[in-house]
């Protein structure tokens, strides 16, 4: 009887966290439709997206019940991305060293 809870217990979360990303979702879309200005509504959209990107890393893929290695490997990854898209967007910047503005 005690697995039988134990399922459900699971299930339950799952469907918790299924339900946070469909709301997630819907968030997003109805973030497009709101002009925060251009750079503002990029930033929203990220944290919308980071959040849902985390619910799904830690409850879908298992990680939140993973050694420390992973927290160190996941902490790389998250420092790896941050930095490519702040190169991204500096070279982008019509003012930095890349691009010559007479």
């Amino acid at each position: 009887m005690s697995d039988h809870s134990d399922v459900s217990k699971h299930i339950r979360g799952y469907m918790i966290v299924g339900g946070t990303l469909l709301v997630g979702t819907i968030l997003t879309v109805l973030a497009s439709y709101v002009d925060l200005g251009h750079h503002w509504n990029i930033i929203l959209a990220l944290i919308i997206a980071t959040v849902k990107a985390s619910l799904v890393v830690l409850f879908f893929m298992h990680l939140i019940s993973e050694r420390q290695m992973i927290y160190i490997v996941l902490a790389f990854t998250v420092l790896f991305f941050t930095s490519l898209m702040y190169l991204t967007l500096w070279s982008t910047t019509p003012t930095n060293l890349i691009h010559n503005v007479p």
